[in-house]
């Protein structure tokens, strides 16, 4: 027998990976399109409907961002998905002393409807569909995407997108949290029940393991501590008097695509199969959707190295691939340069590219799930469902997700597995080409997108304008409706909306919000 490169084989998940596979009785496969969905959501998949192509993308200015959607869009973009700056975040205006420096650094600075509208302006918002990635000020910044949209002439009802809305997540993992979490979750659950009425067409939340993934989770821990949350939210929502059926089927998830190809298949393929399961064996809902796991996928930040930045090109193809696999809905693919800063629009336009390279020349839309009955494939997706599963029963012992939460189990866990990880890179246990491998002098000059330095000051200014033009006492009346409220068990969201439409500022909500809430310190997972 010859000698192996490595002693062990194993995926990143630490899955033992046999030389080859072999059949395995026990595995049972439906059809596509049919409970529990480990084939696909859709019957046909991609022959009918290719994913919606996404570009995360948010830096600088209103101006700056919406210049950058028209072009994604003129290339052939099929939706917008928002990135907002980090005072914006943390629900702080633009002009907050604890923003200076930060205004538009990560993401675009949104403090009012007005910068909202400036985002989106001469785009049609009844035409597209939009993602926001926004947790804690999640309803103030959907309720300036609806009055956009009311000023566009857009009815409630024809709004399409999602907002991220995941706020367990950022305590696990993120660490862009505001208010505790009881009241966090009373926030999100008030979104379900208005968008149920008012918005029908919305995602109300993107239930996310990307960000769990890039703190350092294995794929398994990914998609339990994910599907742990999901449950929580669903519970929460049923304990306010709300139906299953009202808001489960406008439920979205959002997974990270990692560099194990066959593996990140796999998990999405178990992930389809779990939720599947577990929301029929909880909760009995009586429409199908409520148990279909929709997802959106962006391939793996944490994966891209400053080191070869070229490189990263194949790093995001490979992990685009396996996500279109794995049957996604949605897909953000990363530009080859984001180790560096914030994606040129040469390199945001390569991103683009590769998804439809893959969509139009490659072939893999063509057939669905055409990785089916792969032993390799199949063995992965029963092992990562059971394994997740295990997971999903250890977080219910505990009383739930946000108990483990609070008790800081699930960030141990992932601080634990981002350290194994380390240590086998540091070995050379894991090698990472321009890392521990194929390490090479280098002198090519990759541009890099420079960010205007005086937008703070330019926001401060909007700012001062739009305090001094609007109606005072009306804003007065709106926040202090909001403050009243809080108070009580009343759905926040049509306050909310109204304070908005008075054009208090998004700090200025939020204040008001902090000052019945409070805010939160979480515990360190150590």
């Amino acid at each position: 027998m010859s000698t192996q490169r490595k002693a062990d084989w194993k995926t990143l998940s630490g899955i033992e990976l046999p030389p080859s596979a072999m059949p395995d009785a026990g595995i049972e496969l439906a059809e596509p399109g049919q409970p529990p969905y480990t084939r696909g959501i859709h019957d046909t998949m991609y022959r009918s409907r290719l994913w919606t192509m996404r570009q995360y993308a948010g830096f600088s200015s209103a101006e700056a961002t919406n210049k950058r959607f028209k072009l994604l869009l003129d290339r052939g973009q099929m939706g917008l998905s928002v990135a907002f700056d980090l005072p914006t975040q943390l629900g702080m205006d633009a002009d907050d002393e604890l923003s200076f420096g930060e205004v538009g650094k990560v993401g675009v600075s949104i403090s009012s409807v007005e910068d909202m509208k400036l985002l989106f302006n001469g785009i049609p918002l009844g035409d597209v569909s939009t993602s926001m990635t926004i947790n804690a000020p999640a309803m103030v910044l959907l309720a300036m995407y609806i009055v956009a949209g009311e000023e566009q002439g857009v009815p409630l009802d024809e709004l399409k997108g999602t907002i991220q809305n995941d706020i367990l997540k950022e305590y696990i993992a993120r660490g862009t949290y505001v208010f505790p979490p009881k009241e966090s979750m009373r926030l999100i659950t008030d979104i379900f029940d208005f968008c149920a009425r008012e918005v029908p067409k919305w995602n109300t939340i993107s239930i996310s393991g990307y960000h769990i993934r890039e703190a350092g989770s294995t794929a398994v821990q990914e998609l339990a501590f994910t599907l742990a949350n999901a449950l929580a939210y669903v519970d929460a929502a049923l304990a306010t008097g709300q139906e299953i059926d009202s808001f489960a089927p406008r439920l979205s998830f959002f997974f990270n695509c990692h560099n194990d190809f066959f593996e990140e298949i796999a998990k999405f393929r178990a992930a389809r199969t779990l939720w599947h399961d577990l929301m029929t064996e909880r909760y009995q809902p009586k429409d199908p959707k409520s148990k279909m796991l929709r997802f959106h996928t962006q391939v793996a930040g944490v994966s891209l190295t400053a080191q070869q930045p070229l490189n990263n090109i194949a790093r995001v193809t490979l992990q685009a691939l396996a996500s279109v696999l794995g049957g996604t809905q949605s897909l953000h693919t990363n530009s080859y340069d984001e180790a560096l800063g914030l994606p040129t629009e040469t390199s945001a336009t390569v991103a683009l590219r590769t998804q439809q390279i893959i969509a139009e020349e490659s072939g893999v839309a063509d057939t669905v799930d055409p990785m089916a009955g792969s032993w390799h494939v199949e063995r992965l997706t029963k092992e990562i469902y059971e394994r997740s599963r295990s997971i999903i029963d250890q977080i219910e012992a505990k009383g739930g997700a946000l108990n483990a939460i609070e008790e800081g189990w699930q960030q141990h866990e992932i601080h634990l597995s981002a350290y194994a990880y380390l240590n086998e890179i540091e070995k050379g246990e894991r090698r990472i080409v321009g890392i521990n491998h194929g390490v090479m002098e280098e002198n090519d000059k990759i541009p890099i997108l420079k960010t205007d330095a005086s937008l703070g000051d330019a926001q401060t200014s909007r700012l001062k304008v739009l305090r001094d033009s609007r109606d005072k006492n009306r804003v007065l009346n709106a926040l202090k409706s909001v403050q009243t409220a809080a108070h009580t068990d009343e759905n926040l969201f049509p306050h909310v909306l109204e304070a908005v439409r008075a054009r208090a500022t998004l700090g200025e909500i939020v204040g008001e919000l902090k000052s019945v809430f409070g805010t939160y310190t979480a515990p360190s997972g150590f």
